[in-house]
């Protein structure tokens, strides 16, 4: 077993990320060659407009729902790790990294690698790993949906304790390690974000072991997820005030709020979604959209946003609208 600390008293409340961006997709690029200047034009824009962290996916292929399989997809650290000397202040992550394709102790020591590069910008976003296809592709094992989160529980009480300068030895079903060793880190307390909407187990990791649960969801869901979150964090004895939670959103923003539906539709076209799949979606111009993010998110108690805007959030002046129209809604 390990030598390191679980417990959930050593938590406090950082309010670290209110509103963040996500870049899901790389398909909007002429080329290859052109792809990653995007990429860093739409962090610094984000940086510029106010947001606190930029993510990226941590997928080999495009997801459904998103686009094809065949679709442009970066691998997620080597990419952040350019994105941090291309940017000053913004936190960098991944919405989130999948467990299972890499060893844990290796997770800690490249996420800590990322905030030393950064100076101190990382967060590490991690979910038991779900993409099947992708596991075929790579030769990773997938295993149960049991295995997944087993193999997540041990990474977790591997990997916290590293990102605090503890020395774990850990010997587990799926992982082991002896004596691991992590530096150099610039802190002792590299934030865990884990992302999903599971009521039993993400809630419950969550409340034992991360900083932050982004809670990704139909956003109709969200006041019986957070009972459900809150019924975790008492079951072993933490404060839930200490867990800052964030929502997924899928934001069509325009000055136009026509033109917002318009990219909404060519999305839904794009991805062959039913048009009724939308209680993840907020459109509209700015009024609109800061209406429904505080109304069908913020109003149940979440405390920030994380949005993606894969109709038009690589184009010029967008992510200013976007930190303009949220940014006042999120600020603690």
């Amino acid at each position: 077993m390990s030598e390191s600390k679980t417990e959930t008293g050593d938590f406090t409340r950082r309010n670290g990320i209110r509103l963040g961006y996500q870049m899901p997709s790389f398909s909007h690029a002429a080329s290859p060659r052109e792809l990653f200047g995007s990429v860093i034009a739409q962090a610094r824009a984000a940086e510029a407009a106010g947001f606190d962290a930029a993510f990226v996916m941590d997928h080999f292929y495009q997801l459904p729902g998103l686009g094809r399989p065949t679709d442009p997809m970066l691998e997620a650290y080597t990419a952040l790790g350019a994105l941090a000397t291309a940017t000053e202040r913004i936190q960098l992550s991944t919405l989130v990294t999948g467990n299972t394709y890499r060893n844990p102790a290796m997770l800690a020591k490249t996420v800590t690698t990322l905030d030393v590069v950064s100076g101190g910008r990382a967060v590490l976003g991690i979910g038991a790993g779900w993409f099947e296809l992708e596991h075929e592709g790579y030769g990773y094992e997938f295993g149960t949906f049991t295995d997944r989160f087993e193999r997540l529980e041990e990474a977790l009480q591997i990997i916290r304790p590293m990102l605090h300068g503890e020395h774990p030895t850990y010997a587990g079903k799926w992982y082991h390690t002896s004596n691991a060793l992590n530096e150099p880190r610039i802190r002792d307390d590299l934030p865990i974000m884990l992302g999903g909407g599971g009521e039993k187990k993400t809630f419950g990791l969550a409340a034992r072991f991360a900083d932050h649960i982004n809670i990704i969801c139909d956003a109709s869901e969200l006041p019986r997820k957070l009972d459900a979150l809150h019924q975790r964090c008492d079951e072993v004895g933490r404060d839930p005030k200490t867990l800052e939670t964030s929502f997924l959103a899928f934001a069509f923003l325009d000055e136009s709020g026509d033109r917002a539906r318009a990219l909404q539709r060519a999305y839904q076209e794009r991805t062959d979604l039913s048009p009724t799949s939308t209680d993840r979606q907020f459109v509209g111009d700015a009024d609109e959209v800061a209406e429904q993010i505080q109304r069908r998110v913020l109003e149940h108690g979440v405390d920030g946003v994380i949005v993606n805007m894969v109709g038009n959030g690589h184009e010029p002046g967008v992510l200013e609208l976007a930190g303009k129209t949220l940014g006042p809604l999120v600020q603690g």
